[in-house]
């Protein structure tokens, strides 16, 4: 038997709530928030335990194991707390379901070629961007940075255009 799911909490409310702790992560840490960064510092432990010896030559990870493991920086913590936070958000909610969520066209399989690629896509770009879009939008953002503006606008835009190429997928 499953319950009733709880209706989505106000958006005006939960942006407040969001740029609070933006304010807070600024004030407790020095340093604003973002996710790609724990996933960079996930991968590169993974690679230093399949090629060490290339690693400590790579000039982009070889800095983030000076100081000991890349794993003991704000940002994993805080990935870690989002994950176990949302999961536990939405189990109270009743939001919780095991499934592969696709339109009508698209067959398992594409969608999830679709998610995979949009994830490298994404995760290569935010790399090269020096942040994803929690930490270039929120924290770029927020200090009105421009770099960080003109990335969120890029996004938007090719999102925009994106969207135009795979509507057909997500429609009856």
């Amino acid at each position: 038997m499953q319950r009733q799911a709880t209706p989505f909490w106000n958006p005006y409310l939960s942006g407040i709530g969001l740029g609070l702790v933006l304010v807070l992560s600024y004030v407790v840490l020095g340093a604003g928030l973002g996710a790609s960064g724990a996933i960079a510092r996930t991968s590169a432990v993974l690679a230093d335990r399949v090629a060490p010896v290339a690693v400590e030559q790579n000039a982009y990870f070889s800095p983030w194991f000076a100081d000991g493991s890349p794993l003991a920086h704000y940002l994993v913590f805080m990935a870690v707390g989002v994950l176990l936070g949302g999961f536990g958000s939405a189990l109270s909610a009743g939001r919780v379901a095991p499934g592969i969520e696709r339109g009508a066209g698209a067959s398992v399989f594409v969608r999830l070629g679709f998610a995979l690629g949009g994830g490298a896509l994404a995760g290569f770009a935010s790399r090269m961007a020096q942040g994803c879009t929690s930490g270039q939008a929120l924290s770029g953002g927020a200090l009105l940075l421009s770099g960080s503006w003109a990335f969120m606008f890029a996004v938007f835009a090719g999102a925009f255009g994106a969207a135009w190429f795979v509507r057909k997928e997500w429609q009856a």
